[in-house]
């Protein structure tokens, strides 16, 4: 983990319900905001439309890139905001994060995560979208 960030879940509040952490602890210095990412390729092609999968894979590969543009990488965040269209798919978002977390996050302290059901996106064709806070070293 990044030196500058410290995650922790205060043994006075219940435990996380998911891959997350309550608190984000990041010392002074620069900080990179990341606007949200969808599921919209390079070539900007909507990736899976009818795959939560496909869709979650394609945010967090944009996310990785606009992270890496700037030097940093998954080990910097200290804040997802995460919105869904589809309250239905919240569990398909847990079970997509306990698969790819443990590669993101090796030390096994994952972010603060403000997950949000939403009426809809940009692009009615694609189902989430995570925004980003990072704080390089």
């Amino acid at each position: 983990m990044a030196t500058r960030i410290r995650l922790s879940n205060p043994e006075t509040m219940p435990k996380p319900g998911g891959a997350y952490s309550h608190v984000a602890r990041v010392a002074a210095g620069d900080l990179l905001f990341i606007a949200g990412q969808v599921a919209v390729d390079a070539s900007g092609k909507v990736v899976g439309e009818d795959d939560f999968e496909a869709q979650a894979q394609q945010v967090f590969a944009n996310l990785r890139a606009a992270l890496q543009s700037e030097g940093a990488d998954f080990r910097h965040v200290v804040q997802f905001t995460t919105y869904l269209v589809d309250s239905r798919d919240i569990a398909k978002l847990r079970a997509y994060r306990d698969r790819a977390y443990p590669s993101f996050f090796p030390d096994g302290k994952y972010p603060p995560n403000t997950l949000l059901v939403v009426d809809r996106l940009a692009s009615e064709a694609v189902r989430l979208e995570i925004a980003a806070i990072a704080a390089p070293d």
